[in-house]
């Protein structure tokens, strides 16, 4: 099966309040989904439903093949597991190295041998360009490495859903350009990634499908 997300008329709330009425949209292996809209528009409360921080109480949401509506605290590791997350703020661990930095997330989801662990950290930082400065700490390198260290972070596990929350909100432009390009990449191996940004300049760069989050209501532009 290539669905990865399906909702359906699905409504989310923040502190009671709702922010998202009557979603429902698919998303499919591969996909590439900008979620525009500007700064409280609700992008970042429906990515929360995705990865189990808010709940889904009105309509039908699957993430992953996990039943959202029904997920019980015990699940979250598990679908956490399948989806990699990457923040505005980096949120790197400033007190060890970038290598140690995607250690600690693999001891945290189940890794428990060392050379695996070690295989699969040089095989990610190959990936998103970073060979060579394991050793690095996160102070030592600038915004957009350490974005791809964030990247890196969220691909040790191989999940086939990324979600990027205004990932390129602290970069300049060239930078944010890079990063975008990364993650549109990340797509092409069959990965869906959903991108939310307010950036115009970002999102101009190159088409794709969007889903436009205003005043509550999301709209998929043609």
């Amino acid at each position: 099966m290539s669905e990865l997300i399906k909702y359906t008329n699905v409504t989310i709330f923040q502190d009671e309040r709702p922010v998202v009425s009557d979603l429902s949209l698919e998303v499919n292996k591969g996909e590439f989904v900008y979620l525009l809209g500007k700064t409280g528009s609700g992008k970042s409360s429906f990515l929360k439903t995705l990865y189990g921080d808010l709940p889904v109480k009105v309509g039908d949401a699957n993430c992953c093949g996990f039943d959202l509506p029904h997920l019980k605290q015990r699940e979250i590791p598990y679908l956490r597991r399948k989806l990699g997350i990457v923040f505005q703020d980096f949120q790197l661990l400033g007190d060890r190295s970038i290598y140690n930095n995607l250690k600690f997330v693999m001891k945290a989801t189940g890794w428990r041998d060392e050379a695996k662990i070690k295989e699969r950290i040089y095989e990610v930082f190959k990936k998103v360009n970073l060979e060579g400065k394991e050793n690095k700490m996160p102070h030592e390198l600038s915004g957009g490495e350490q974005q791809r260290v964030s990247i890196g972070r969220a691909l040790v596990n191989d999940p086939e859903l990324i979600l990027a929350d205004e990932p390129t909100g602290n970069l300049d432009p060239a930078t944010s350009e890079e990063i975008l390009v990364l993650l549109k990449d990340l797509s092409d191996t069959g990965r869906a990634v959903l991108f939310a940004t307010h950036d115009m300049l970002v999102y101009n760069k190159f088409k794709s499908r969007t889903l436009t989050f205003d005043n509550g209501v999301v709209t998929e532009l043609a």
